[in-house]
C-alpha cells in the first residue's frame, strides 16, 4: 500500500486510509467492552430508533436492516424529522441510537437537548471521539476512533458501520467479549477486501470515469444493507464532484424511473445482499439491453457482459457498504480534479453542519 504522503491530495489519502480505519475501529471496540457491555442489560425486546444526518444517517441502513430481519422492532429516521414531527415516539424504554461523526450537527444536538428529562429514551451515541455534545449528553457513548478527517466521510463512514456492527451484536444477545473478537474478524475481511479495491487507486478511479462517459443522468441503486454504501456514494458524488446523483432502493426503480433508462444513463448497482442479487443481476441486464451504462458492485465480480464488474468479495453484511462505497469515492475523486475543484472541498456547505 502506497504511502499517504505520496497522494496528490488529502481527499484521496484519506479514501486510500480506510482499510486501515477499519482495523482501527475494531481494535477500539475491544477496548470499549464496557460501554457495550451496558448495553447488554437493557431490555432484549426494547424497540431502537437510529437517527443521524448525511453520510451517518446512511450508514443506518446496515444495522436497521439486519434487526429487522431477525424480528427485532427497529427503525430509522432523520434527525430533523424526528425532532420536529416523531419526537414523541421516543418514549421511556426505546434504544434512541444517535450517529454524527462530529456530535455537532445542529440536529442532532437540538433532538437531544429536546428529550425530556423524565420519560426519556437510553441515548446510544456514535461519534469520532468523545468531545463533542452528543457524546457529553449520551447514557452509551461510543467512539469509532476514526481519527482525523479532512473531507467529506470516507474514514468516518467504514469505521461507524464497525460501530454499528459491533452495537447490533450486543443488542441481538451476543456476549461483549465475543462481539470484539467478532467485530476484528469482520473488520479484517472488509479491510482486506477495500485494500484490493485500492491497490491503485488512480487507475480503478480512471476505469469508474469511462464508465460514467458523459452522461449527466446517474442512479445508484441498492437493496437491504447496501443502501447504505448507495446512498453515501451519491451524497460523496454529489458533495466532493458536484455531480446530481440520484439514489434509489433498486425495486423503486422499476415503478416509474426505468422510464429514463436508454443510452443516456449511468446506472450503477451495488449488489451485496445474496437475498437479492439475482434479481439486481437480471435488472443490470435489461438496462444493458437499451443501451445504458451499467456498474455491478457486488461480490466475486459477478455482472452481465457489458457492465463494469468492481469485485468486493464477501465481507459480513454489515461491513460490505465499506467496501461497496469505496468506487464512487474514487469517482468522486476524479470527477473533482477533472473539474479543477480542489478535492474533497467544500464550496458553500461545511464538514459540520451547525445550521437547520
Amino acid at each position: 500500500m502506497k504511502s499517504l504522503r505520496k497522494f496528490p491530495d488529502p481527499f484521496l489519502a484519506e479514501i486510500v486510509a480506510q482499510p486501515a480505519a477499519l482495523r482501527r475501529a475494531a481494535l477500539g471496540v475491544g477496548e470499549q467492552s464496557e460501554s457495550l457491555q451496558r448495553l447488554a442489560e437493557v431490555e432484549p425486546l426494547a424497540p431502537i430508533v437510529f437517527t443521524g444526518m448525511g453520510a451517518s444517517y446512511d450508514a443506518c441502513y446496515a444495522p436497521v436492516t439486519l434487526f429487522c430481519g431477525a424480528g427485532r422492532n427497529a427503525s430509522m429516521v432523520d434527525a430533523s424529522e424526528l425532532l420536529h414531527f416523531r419526537r414523541a415516539m421516543l418514549r421511556a424504554g426505546t434504544i434512541l441510537v444517535a450517529v454524527s461523526q462530529s456530535g455537532e450537527s445542529a440536529e442532532i444536538v437540538r433532538l437531544v437537548g429536546a428529550l425530556p428529562d423524565g420519560a426519556r429514551p437510553l441515548l446510544v451515541s456514535v461519534t469520532n471521539g468523545m468531545a463533542n455534545p452528543l457524546a457529553g449528553a449520551a447514557d452509551v457513548p461510543l467512539d469509532t476512533r476514526a481519527g482525523a478527517e479532512v473531507g467529506p466521510s470516507t474514514i468516518s463512514f467504514g469505521a461507524t458501520l464497525v460501530v454499528l456492527a459491533a452495537l447490533a451484536d450486543v443488542l441481538s444477545g451476543v456476549p461483549s467479549y465475543s462481539v470484539a473478537v467478532h467485530t476484528l474478524e469482520e473488520s479484517e475481511e472488509a479491510a482486506a477486501a477495500a485494500e484490493r479495491i485500492l491497490i491503485d487507486p488512480e487507475d480503478e478511479a480512471r476505469r469508474f470515469r469511462s464508465w460514467l462517459g458523459s452522461r449527466q443522468t446517474v442512479t445508484l441503486l441498492g437493496r437491504g444493507t447496501a443502501r447504505s454504501a448507495s446512498e453515501a456514494g451519491s451524497l460523496i458524488l454529489k458533495e466532493a464532484a458536484r455531480l446530481p446523483v440520484e439514489a434509489l432502493a433498486a425495486a423503486q426503480f422499476r415503478h416509474g424511473p426505468l422510464e429514463l433508462a436508454g443510452p443516456g444513463i449511468a446506472v450503477a448497482i451495488v449488489a451485496t445482499e445474496p437475498e437479492t442479487v439475482s434479481l439486481d443481476l437480471r435488472l443490470a441486464g435489461e438496462l444493458l439491453d437499451v443501451g445504458a451504462a451499467v456498474m455491478v458492485v457486488g461480490a466475486t465480480g459477478r455482472a452481465p457482459g457489458g457492465a463494469v464488474a468492481v469485485d468486493v468479495g464477501s465481507p459480513a453484511r454489515a461491513l460490505a457498504p465499506a467496501v461497496a462505497v469505496v468506487p464512487f469515492q474514487l469517482l468522486a475523486w476524479w470527477l473533482a480534479v477533472e473539474q479543477g475543484l480542489d478535492p474533497g472541498v467544500l464550496a458553500i456547505a461545511s464538514k459540520v453542519t451547525t445550521r437547520e
